[in-house]
């Protein structure tokens, strides 16, 4: 605690590591920026030079590269894009995605960081009125561009995947696209991290919350079988999902941080009847989750610019708080850190001990594990709460006196340097 109440003064005597925290000005001048094309509605004009979400995505590009230059072409920076026709595009639109990609030295294991980059008004199909969209999604984009530059300073085992996406309001296509390219491209997705709404701290009602960040993760996986999922429920496995682990990660991170915004860790794959472009993610299997404001403002959220009986509506800059947008990155940034640091999670986990007063465990080898971390906790808790650290060239171990039918168990892997993976929880071999 001592240390931690000090990092100011460190910071100050320091000018590398305070360069290396997010900028809330820097944030406020991406948000500005964003705002100033007009309408970033996926269906405005692609090819108009200073207005709609084609000019838009080029800037974005654009920073990128100065990002990639400065670093001395450590960040590449590319487009992916692909036709989607539905409801909310009855004609049909090309769907273009801009990615950052930080390679690292396992170019293959990926960690993405994004937020999508157009916007919309009452009328989701009104793509010629002006839409800031300051914090839907302006917010997460500024994240992503501060996260590239931060991060571009430093060299991690995995690549980091930086991107801003087009067409979340019209169906998440962007989401869409950018999950069925890591799949086609054979992507390992260690952890996707899906920042929407993540710039305002005062709500609906008026109520300030300006100490949290709401982080939503799916408990039963999308993507499962109806033979997996019965599989999870008979292991006890429901709350320990690849993107559960994921948000438990985060929240461990964010605690670290006395500083810093606290996560409150939402069982649910997103807001309430809601989705976000972390969607697409889920259904093809990787682990993903949402960031969001700890409380939202409806007024601000897809609403034409008007006054209305002395109501003001409408997405504006005003209505945002740039040092807890800082606060959000920061926590994003410091996840990324750890995750593209660390090994990929040891999986499959299998346990055994039917019958028995000792808990068996093994796991596959993983390729730069130093050692790994068995942990486990009582059934009815839902953090580890004790560990033992196994060394990297031992694949399995025997938890004496650990009871199966009141433990849960899972597995970490961990680097040189003490970055952790994520936790794979443990359960029953798979069928042959």
């Amino acid at each position: 605690m001592r240390i931690l109440a000090l990092l100011p003064l460190a910071l100050l005597a320091n000018p590398a590591a305070a360069q290396d925290r997010p900028d809330p000005a820097r944030l406020k001048a991406t948000v500005e920026k964003l705002v100033s094309f007009g309408t970033r509605h996926t269906l405005s004009d692609p090819d108009h030079p200073t207005r709609g979400i084609g000019a838009a995505r080029r800037w974005f590009g654009g920073e990128l590269a100065k990002i990639g230059t400065a670093c001395g072409g450590c960040i590449e920076t590319s487009e992916v894009a692909r036709a989607f026709k539905g409801p909310r595009a009855p004609n049909g639109v090309r769907i273009v995605d801009v990615l950052g990609i930080q390679r690292g030295s396992e170019p293959n294991r990926v960690v993405i960081v994004m937020g999508h980059i157009d916007s919309r008004v009452t009328d989701v199909m009104n793509a010629t009125a002006d839409a800031p969209g300051a914090n839907d999604d302006a917010s997460g984009v500024a994240l992503v561009l501060e996260a590239a530059r931060i991060l571009s300073k430093h060299k991690f085992k995995a690549t980091i995947v930086y991107a801003a996406l087009s067409g979340e309001e019209q169906g998440l296509y962007g989401g869409q696209l950018l999950a069925e390219t890591a799949k086609e491209r054979g992507w390992t997705v260690s952890a996707v991290l899906n920042n929407d709404i993540v710039g305002n701290t005062i709500g609906q009602d008026g109520r300030r919350v300006a100490d949290r960040v709401r982080v939503f993760s799916e408990g039963a996986r999308d993507s499962e079988t109806l033979a997996e999922a019965k599989s999870r429920r008979a292991d006890g496995g429901e709350d320990d999902g690849p993107s559960r682990a994921l948000a438990k990660a985060i929240r461990g991170v964010a605690a670290a941080d006395a500083k810093g915004l606290k996560v409150l860790m939402v069982r649910r794959p997103d807001r309430f009847g809601r989705g976000g472009d972390h969607s697409p993610f889920l259904a093809l299997g990787y682990p993903a989750v949402r960031f969001s404001v700890g409380v939202e403002n409806y007024d601000a959220q897809h609403q034409d610019l008007r006054t209305e009986s002395g109501k003001v509506y409408g997405d504006t800059v005003d209505r945002m708080d740039f040092p807890y947008l800082a606060k959000v990155t920061a926590l994003n940034i410091a996840t990324l850190r750890r995750l593209a640091s660390a090994p990929a999670a040891p999986t499959p986990v299998v346990i055994g001990g039917a019958l028995a007063t000792d808990t068996s465990v093994k796991w596959p080898a993983v390729p730069g594990a130093a050692k790994y971390r068995v942990y486990w906790r009582a059934a009815d808790a839902d953090a580890w709460s004790r560990h033992v650290d196994v060394p990297g060239s031992q694949t399995e171990t025997a938890l004496k006196g650990v009871i199966v039918d009141d433990s849960f168990v899972g597995v970490s892997a961990i680097a040189a340097d003490g970055a952790e993976s994520l936790v794979s929880f443990g359960g029953r071999a798979a069928p042959r």
